[in-house]
Formats: C-alpha cells, sequence, structure tokens
C-alpha cells in the first residue's frame, strides 16, 4: 500500500457495507478489504432501532477489517436521514487594498458557515461554489488577487441533529470514530462521475433501497442536493401486496423477472408465485409477467417524476443541462435507464465506481457508489490528526493485529 488506509461505512436503508482503502501513487484507489451485511434497524435513512443496526455495522466492519488484515478506529460515514437541506449562501468581505491570502479566505467560509447556522441541525458540508472580486465572477482560486470587496458563493448541506446523532451514537457503540460525515448523494457523485461531467452540469441520481437521493454538479461543484423517501424497498413492497407473496420473494422475483419498460412478449412468459405464509412447495398462482411489470413501472414512474419535480422547484432542472447518471442499486432494474430519460427528458447513463482496483464484480457496481464515494471524499478531505498511533487522514491503524482481542483488551486497560 503506499498510503495508509482509510475507512469508509455506507449505513443504507437495506445494506451496510464498508470499504478499507488506500490511495496508489497514481492517484487511483486500492481497496483492500470489503464487508457488505444485510441492514436491520434503518428505514429510509433514519436509525429506527440502535442494537438491530449496530449488529450489522460490527459484521460489516469485521468482515472488511479481516479482509484487509488491519483493524481501523474512524470511519467516514455518509448521511441520508434527517431531511438534509442544501442552500446557497453568498457573502462579501472587504479586502482594504491588500492580497487575498488564506486567512482572508477562513475569515469569509467561517462568516458563510455562521450566517447559515439554524438550530437542531448540523452542518454536513460548507462547500465555496465560486468566489467574486469586485463583482467578476468565475474565479476558481482569489489567492494572491487585489480588489476592493472578495465575495463567495457557499453550498451549505445540514441535517437534523437527532437522525445524526443516532447514526453516530450506533457506530461509536462499535467502538469506532466518526471522522467525517457526507451527504450521500454528494458521495455517489464523487464516486461515479467524470470531471467533464461535473464541469458543464450533470444530476446525479442515486436510487438506493429506502432513499433516491439527487446531487446537480456544475463547474466542478455540488450545487444542490436532495434525499427523497423513496427506493427500491417501496418497489419491492409494491409486488409483494399486488402478488399476495412474502417480501423476499418480492424482491426475488423483481430482481430476475421485473422490468420498468414492458416488452411483447410479457403477456405470455407466466410465472409461479408462492402465497404469502406458504412454503415454496405450498399454494401458489401462475400470473404473467406482464402483471409483475404492471405493479413496478407505476412507482419507478412516481419516484422519477418526484425528482424532476423537485429539480424543476429547485431551478436546477435546465441549469445541470441534458446529463443524468443514475447509481444505487435500484437503478440496476431492467428499463430503468430508458425509463428515466423518458420521464426526465435527459440523456442518461448507468453510473459505477470509477478508478478503483481491487473491486470484484460484485461489488463494484452501483450498489456500492456511495461507499466509493466516501472513500474519495476521505482521500480529498483528510481530517485533523488525532491521538494515537496514525493512519493517512487520522485513521488510526495497529498494523493488522485481530480486531477483536485488541479491542477486549484495550476494554480491559479502560475498565481495571
Amino acid at each position: 500500500m503506499s498510503t495508509p488506509l482509510i475507512a469508509a461505512l455506507d449505513v443504507g436503508s437495506t445494506k451496510v457495507c464498508c470499504f478499507i482503502a488506500s490511495e496508489d501513487s497514481d492517484g487511483s484507489v486500492r481497496v483492500a478489504g470489503i464487508g457488505h451485511q444485510v441492514a436491520h434497524g434503518m428505514r429510509q435513512g433514519a436509525v429506527v432501532d440502535m442494537e438491530e443496526l449496530e449488529h450489522s455495522v460490527r459484521a460489516a466492519m469485521e468482515a472488511a477489517e479481516a479482509m484487509a488484515g488491519e483493524r481501523v478506529r474512524a470511519v467516514v460515514v455518509n448521511v441520508s436521514g434527517g431531511q438534509p437541506n442544501s442552500a446557497n449562501v453568498r457573502i462579501e468581505a472587504t479586502l482594504n487594498g491588500h492580497p487575498v491570502d488564506d486567512s482572508d479566505l477562513r475569515r469569509i467560509l467561517e462568516h458563510g458557515r455562521a450566517h447559515h447556522d439554524v438550530p437542531d441541525r448540523v452542518q454536513l458540508h460548507a462547500i465555496p461554489v465560486d468566489y467574486t472580486i469586485d463583482g467578476n465572477e468565475g474565479i476558481r482560486d482569489p489567492r494572491g488577487m487585489f480588489g476592493d470587496r472578495l465575495g463567495v458563493a457557499i453550498h451549505v448541506i445540514s441535517a437534523a441533529t437527532g437522525p445524526v446523532r443516532n447514526l453516530s451514537t450506533v457506530i461509536n457503540r462499535c467502538h469506532l470514530d466518526v471522522a467525517a460525515r457526507v451527504a450521500s448523494p454528494y458521495a455517489a457523485g464523487l464516486a461515479c462521475l467524470v470531471e467533464d461531467e461535473k464541469e458543464l452540469g450533470v444530476t446525479c441520481i442515486d436510487m438506493g433501497g429506502g432513499t433516491t437521493s439527487i446531487a446537480v454538479f456544475l463547474g466542478g461543484q455540488v450545487v444542490h442536493t436532495d434525499v427523497l423517501p423513496v427506493g427500491g424497498h417501496h418497489v419491492t413492497s409494491d409486488v409483494a401486496r399486488g402478488l399476495s407473496t412474502s417480501v423476499a420473494l418480492a424482491e426475488r422475483l423483481k430482481t430476475l423477472y421485473g422490468s420498468a419498460i414492458p416488452s411483447a412478449g410479457d403477456d405470455r412468459e407466466m410465472l409461479k408465485v408462492p402465497l404469502v405464509g406458504e412454503s415454496e412447495d405450498g399454494a401458489s398462482n401462475q400470473v404473467p409477467r406482464s402483471l409483475l411489470n404492471q405493479i413496478i413501472q407505476p412507482r419507478l414512474e412516481e419516484t422519477l417524476e418526484l425528482v424532476r419535480a423537485h429539480l424543476e422547484q429547485g431551478g436546477f432542472d435546465k441549469l445541470a443541462g441534458r446529463r443524468v447518471v443514475l447509481t444505487g442499486g435500484a437503478s440496476q432494474m431492467q428499463g430503468v435507464r430508458d425509463l428515466a430519460g423518458l420521464v426526465l427528458d435527459k440523456q442518461v447513463r448507468l453510473g459505477r465506481p470509477v478508478g478503483f482496483h481491487g473491486l470484484a464484480d460484485a461489488t463494484g457496481g452501483p450498489a456500492f457508489s456511495t461507499c466509493a464515494g466516501l472513500v474519495r471524499y476521505a482521500i480529498a478531505h483528510p481530517p485533523a490528526p488525532q491521538r494515537g498511533r496514525k493512519a493517512a487522514g487520522g485513521y488510526e491503524s495497529d498494523g493488522g493485529k485481530a480486531s477483536g482481542f485488541g479491542r477486549i483488551g484495550q476494554w480491559l486497560k479502560k475498565n481495571f
């Protein structure tokens, strides 16, 4: 490994995923450990059962640590609950004739954060999008420039304090520190967008199990984010209700046979659907595939129409151009890309993590974009150093000792 390790933890509504990775000398990312488990205790991005979620996080972390042969102390975690809010703030300050330096940038950014500090909400990000000097826009780095007034447009992303603290508490109960929190749509965009897309304008839509998140990039920066409380699990629930089958079998039918776009042969293909409460060999129905797709298509259409409405309401429908990148586990269903193109009236491609080595096909697809984006964020924003022996960006590593015994020893030292 060319650099010490980084741990990213994606806590979703349907799965918990951990990547332990490092950055190679050529800028690519090498993943050394992967762990993922079914998520219990999460619903629509918010914690609903701390104990159940703790078990899921522990299992994912221990699997990743065992694969990497390392132990981590701090993780970068995503935030999709807490009704994330996105706002753009513009601040100006007087320069008094001296050139712009780092202290000026710090002062104006801190003023912008304080200006949008809302009670009962946690600021996840305060991202400088654009600088101006005396009204001249489009300045990427104003340091060393002269002028009378320095301005900055800041994109502030915040979330409700309660859900964020609940998630942090679960992670702390797993004997892990939270090194950074990253909004889920921002992370997904960092993983699967190329630089030209982010520069020219693109909308990244992450279709997860419990939520669908939106990130609009323009001029190389994220300028808008939003999270909608609908996802792939809602499609599964609709199938389970519509066909009177179990949720597990509905998920299987959706994955193997479901499509967002109907085809000519759907009426002729019959599917065996065991009834809820019956064994697979018990009572079942024979239904045409077209019935399954008639359940799936309206829910996906509704989700994409909600995305379009939110973009139009925020004024980002035209601003982001005609490019859309779909990612997330629910985006892999057959026909979703074509349906998104029809509903959003944009050019759509399927996004997956870019520039990662060590990911198998099973863990390198759209469902793992958020976790990969957390690694990208950690590399670009290394945390401040903390106590103890460090890995990159403030992450601690114990050189490959078994995680379970190391934590038991630490607990004994602390309590006795």
